[in-house]
């Protein structure tokens, strides 16, 4: 028997990106372990990728190229060749394209955090093509704008440094079940005496095993950050010498924060005065201190002033002077991507497309063609996401989806909800069978992602099926000869040996130690921005939705919605995986006992969750894991799995967050009601 053991790299969105070791038999591959080497990993997986053998020789792979029969939705296909399904949507695409290529869109995300199965290739061809852009801000972009504006880019702390800290704050994060290294690091600090404290509406998995939990409303993260530092001047609290050296703005956001009181921002949070205080004075003494900064407290209307507010913390107290203090939210920005050699943007030719939002993506394709919006869209190209699940407001992109008159091709790994609404499925490959290189956003490593496997059946990598495409657009410029190792061998600037990464599976990238130990930020004069250029001092955002900020719409809809992941998924990534589902259960909504009795919810039944969008049935958990006022809607299920077809989208909406053009799924009123 022929054993031999591949370098790998998980692709899933996570801020992990663990380091994987994949052993294969007689071209089978029979186990996926965690590369013992790799820091970061350290020879541990999650539950999900642990069993990643189990996705992808699942019985309900896509193996073949499909073209609709039945009515868009229906799910009804016919096997066809490769030849002809890209013969057949070329010839569109080329009709398409005669009229006005902007009409043709693009829809991805991250399916993989691959740069070459990601954007490289496929970038290349729609830019070639003058297709219109996508703006890809359904998940961090408004974090990401929030650091690059305060810091100059997403960057922060190490990761393994946090086992150094004598506080972590983990705030918006359930660690344990989407940033399982970061948690293990977190526990080497609490056996060497570190406090944990989780700020989070939810008390997840994580707030149970940290030695506190403040468990504020959705959308109120920015008000705890000024109250903080309004104790922060009154406690004496602040490094006025690293804020003079090392921070640009500090007047103006001071006397920002002077108004917001310990009594004022407990109002607005729904938490105590006394724990304004106690947090300030705690993370305000103790040295080394940390921020875990995650996601889910950016996807409302705030989020990115929240952000910039919290990232302004350990600048005020001095905490970046330390390694192992500081901030974490994204390290994106230390590996030095060479997006215009992986994507080029010369092929357009001087042309300026328009942008589609991909958060808007359920009234866009509803729009018909005007001046101020360009044409109506005419071809949607799905790749590397499920947007009939994961996008916001679900019944208007249900209703784009269904329109006869729009091409739609979806290339996926199985049938799922997008999948169902195609023309054209195109069978793509698993992490297993193709060649990658990635990046992280949690640590500062870069990865190769070497084929373990030979295809199955006629699955195609997303490059090999762009390719291909511009083949048939008779596109034939050099750089979509390139090969996917070619690809890979462009992707990566200074600090990273391309043979070695292929040889160790990894490399670290050259980052200094304790970043900011002396300034050094990487904005314009080496200063964090309180008052950056065109976006002034940050105050607190109100939601869209809540009891202060729209008090007639929360007489109808009282309760807040939020909807994280649940732990044994990755967005909808998973959710098809038995083994996974049955740990998972069925979709449930935790409602706590103060707002389920008045409503006369009882334990196990369904409820019917809705608003003026929407409405969500599956059973109700009566838990005080959610806290009064909130309600939480654990996903993201595909529709077709839900007791009645739908998933909690049905109830988000697609407005936009103050800066970073990002998804507000956390920003949301609802009632709840028993059948």
């Amino acid at each position: 028997m022929a054993t031999r053991s591949v370098h790998a790299a998980c692709p899933h969105d996570c801020p992990d990106t663990c380091a994987i070791r994949v052993t294969v038999e007689d071209g089978v591959a029979v186990r996926v372990q965690g590369d013992p080497d790799h820091p970061p990993t350290d020879g541990t997986l999650c539950t999900k990728v642990a069993r990643y053998t189990e996705r992808t020789y699942h019985p309900n792979r896509l193996l073949y190229p499909l073209r609709r029969v039945g009515a868009k939705g229906g799910g009804q296909f016919e096997r066809i060749t490769w030849d002809e399904a890209l013969n057949d949507i070329a010839a569109r695409l080329r009709c398409i394209a005669a009229r006005d290529p902007t009409a043709i869109v693009p829809y991805s995300y991250s399916g993989t955090l691959g740069l070459i199965q990601g954007e490289a290739m496929a970038a290349r061809f729609f830019n070639r093509l003058g297709a219109a852009r996508l703006d890809r801000t359904i998940c961090s972009s408004a974090g990401a704008a929030a650091l690059n504006a305060t810091y100059g880019s997403r960057v922060g702390m190490h990761v393994e440094h946090f086992a150094g800290s004598n506080l972590i704050l983990i705030w918006g994060s359930n660690s344990i079940a989407s940033n399982l290294h970061f948690w293990s690091v977190a526990q080497t600090a609490k056996r060497n005496g570190a406090k944990l404290i989780c700020i989070d509406p939810r008390r997840t998995e994580t707030a149970d095993k940290c030695h506190e939990h403040i468990a504020l409303l959705p959308g109120t993260d920015g008000a705890l950050a000024l109250g903080l530092m309004q104790q922060f001047i009154e406690q004496r609290l602040l490094d006025q010498d690293y804020i003079d050296c090392h921070t640009d703005g500090w007047p103006a956001l001071r006397e920002q924060a002077g108004q917001w009181t310990p009594e004022r921002t407990a109002s607005v949070c729904g938490i105590t005065a006394q724990q304004v205080r106690d947090l300030a004075r705690d993370y305000g003494t103790t040295r080394p201190a940390a921020i875990r900064l995650n996601y889910g407290m950016q996807r409302v209307r705030g989020g990115g002033s929240a952000v910039r507010l919290i990232a302004a913390l350990p600048c005020l107290t001095g905490a970046w002077r330390h390694r192992a203090g500081g901030l974490l939210l994204s390290s994106s920005g230390w590996p030095q991507v060479q997006r215009a050699a992986l994507e080029r943007p010369d092929l357009l030719g001087g042309a300026n497309p328009r942008t589609i939002n991909m958060n808007t993506i359920g009234n866009d394709l509803l729009r018909e063609t005007t001046p101020e919006f360009g044409p109506k869209i005419e071809a949607l190209i799905v790749y590397n996401s499920n947007p009939v699940a994961v996008a916001p407001e679900s019944p208007q992109v249900l209703r784009g989806f269904l329109r006869e008159d729009l091409l739609t091709v979806v290339m996926e790994q199985f049938q799922t909800d997008t999948a169902d609404y195609a023309d054209y499925v195109l069978p793509a490959t698993t992490q297993l069978e193709h060649f990658d290189v990635h990046t992280s956003y949690g640590h500062a490593y870069v990865l190769v992602n070497e084929p373990a496997i030979t295809p199955l059946g006629e699955a195609r990598p997303n490059s090999a099926v762009f390719r291909a495409l511009a083949a048939r657009m008779s596109f034939d410029d050099a750089c979509f000869s390139q090969t996917d190792e070619q690809i890979g061998a462009q992707a990566f600037a200074g600090g990273v040996d391309f043979e070695q990464l292929r040889r160790d599976g990894w490399v670290r990238l050259p980052v200094p130690e304790a970043p900011f130990e002396n300034g050094g930020f990487p904005t314009a004069n080496g200063r964090a921005q309180f008052a950056p250029a065109g976006l002034g001092v940050a105050g607190f955002v109100a939601p869209y939705e809540s009891r202060q900020s729209s008090p007639e719409l929360a007489v109808r809809f009282p309760l807040a919605m939020i909807s994280p992941p649940a732990r044994h998924f990755l967005n909808s990534t998973f959710v098809n995986v038995a083994s996974l589902r049955s740990i998972e259960g069925e979709p449930l909504l935790e409602v706590h006992p103060q707002d389920a009795a008045p409503r006369g919810l009882r334990d196990g039944e369904i409820v019917r969750t809705y608003n003026d969008r929407g409405e969500y049935r599956c059973k109700v958990k009566i838990s005080d894991r959610a806290r009064p006022g909130v309600v939480v809607a654990l996903g993201i299920w595909w529709r077709k799995l839900g007791p009645a077809g739908t998933n909690a989208n049905e109830l988000t909406h697609q407005r936009l967050t103050d800066i970073g053009r990002a998804a507000t799924f956390y920003d949301c009123l609802v009632e709840v009601a028993a059948l």
